[in-house]
């Protein structure tokens, strides 16, 4: 295990802000439904040298799938449809509540984030797999969301983020 001291919301901040992260970020979430957080978490384990195998993937997601799902993905979709409406917005008033919207998205997310630290954690002090290397886990989960055969896309966006950890 490499560094694990800096906790995963830091982490999260930090590689977002990296030259590039957000766009290959988004991407995935927009065109195979990966969850960020995920995402930044499978990131921060690789930091960690610490490896996620497919089973590991699966049960992590299943920790946050609800939340995301009722919490995260709802206020995100109300932020987005703000953005060009419903009457009377979009104007100078409803961008206000349009902000507490994105504040509120921002701290669902944090929350997953902290539900995924814990169980970060928690694989750093066990290994089911040992013959994984931790160099593989942004591609498992986007393969999670993705499915199993990734296009020229979702590799590049892999590729910006694995560029950027190198330089955190």
């Amino acid at each position: 295990m490499q560094d694990m001291n800096i906790g995963l919301w830091d982490f999260a901040l930090r590689l977002y802000k990296a030259p590039d992260v957000a766009d290959a970020c988004l991407a995935l979430q927009e065109k195979s439904g990966v969850d960020v957080p995920v995402l930044l978490f499978a990131a921060w384990l690789k930091q960690g040298s610490i490896a996620l195998s497919p089973a590991k993937t699966v049960q992590i997601i299943g920790l946050v799938d609800e939340w995301r799902d009722e919490v995260v993905a709802p206020l995100r979709a109300i932020r987005q449809r703000m953005k060009t409406g419903p009457k009377p917005g979009p104007d100078k008033h409803t961008e206000a509540l349009r902000d507490a919207v994105k504040a509120a998205e921002l701290s669902a997310e944090r929350i997953e984030l902290m539900e995924l630290e814990t169980a970060g954690l928690a694989l750093a002090t066990i290994s089911d797999d040992s013959n994984r290397s931790a160099g593989e886990n942004l591609t498992l989960v986007v393969r999670y969301y993705h499915g199993s055969t990734l296009d020229a896309g979702a590799r590049r966006a892999i590729a910006t983020i694995e560029r950027a950890l190198i330089g955190l």
